[in-house]
């Protein structure tokens, strides 16, 4: 059976590094980090989502300067509270939460964050960072990912990594970490001819489809590293509702090296990276200390 590579564990790890360092960095600063979550409507996942990054920034010592908006408010209004954020000196980190409203241009907002404030590393200039190998705030999800293969002692150099996926927020940048990693990538998606073959060559697998239980064992090299990225809620023939991820997750796992579990793998670690990006961004904005890597 395949290693279990445990978000959930290694997330716990680093937000207990970042309490220390937050606890050891504030009394000079004068006030704790602050992150702000911009919540526009009732969306049930979005705001459990925003429960639990809240919960983490009262575990780490972040003030959470959270904004709940009505579903019906319109683009200036969001835009003008994101430039107050920006300009606030209280606030280190803001993240839009996704999705938003259809009404709302989702990516002018995402724009108008401040780079530097931009906990969810989803800005352009973020990303342009990443892409040039220059120090920025990382996307959370990938960060997370790369954590996770670091700490489970994953060879990268020389390996085949496959992609499964290529959205801007885990495809695209995951791919653009590995290569920096040395890895040979390949990103595969819905119009990949022979699919199969392609995810059978990987050495590094991760999945980022958002289809519940996609990958299938006879897709999968034996021996190979998969990392689930996918969170679908299913109902069973009982009625009850269950998490699954993108991979079959028993099949893989008996012929997998490792394998990341769905809920408790890169879920985790995407809130643990969140918390890191900022006490980074805090770090930096006061002229404090920097936060030890989480996986040096």
């Amino acid at each position: 059976m395949a290693q279990i590579l445990d978000g959930k564990f290694l997330a716990q790890t680093i937000q207990t590094q970042l309490k220390h360092h937050v606890e050891a960095v504030a009394p000079g600063v004068g006030r704790p980090p602050g992150l702000a979550v911009v919540m526009v409507g009732d969306n049930p996942a979005s705001a459990a989502y925003v429960r639990n990054k809240e919960r983490s920034c009262d575990r780490i010592g972040i003030a959470s300067l959270g904004r709940h908006l009505p579903a019906e408010t319109c683009q200036a209004d969001v835009l003008q509270l994101i430039q107050s954020l920006n300009a606030d000196d209280h606030v280190d980190g803001i993240l839009l939460q996704l999705p938003v409203p259809d009404h709302l241009d989702a990516v002018a907002l995402l724009n108008a964050i401040d780079a530097d404030k931009d906990a969810d590393g989803l800005h352009p200039v973020n990303l342009g960072r990443l892409l040039r190998g220059e120090t920025g705030l990382r996307s959370c999800t990938p960060s997370g990912i790369m954590h996770l293969l670091k700490t489970s002692g994953t060879e990268l150099s020389g390996q085949s990594a496959v992609i499964l996926g290529r959205s801007i927020l885990v495809g695209k940048p995951i791919a653009l970490m590995l290569l920096a990693a040395n890895a040979t990538v390949t990103v595969a998606h819905s119009r990949t001819k022979d699919l199969a073959a392609v995810t059978r060559s990987a050495d590094i697998l991760v999945a980022a489809v958002g289809q519940p239980e996609f990958l299938s064992a006879d897709q999968v090299k034996p021996g190979a590293v998969v990392i689930d990225v996918g969170i679908n809620r299913v109902v069973g023939a009982d009625g009850k509702g269950r998490l699954v991820g993108d991979v079959a997750y028993d099949a893989v796992a008996a012929i997998a090296a490792a394998i990341t579990p769905v809920p408790g793998g890169v879920g985790p670690m995407t809130v643990a990276m969140l918390m890191h990006n900022t006490v980074l961004s805090y770090c930096g904005r006061t002229q404090s200390p920097l936060p030890p890597e989480p996986c040096p």
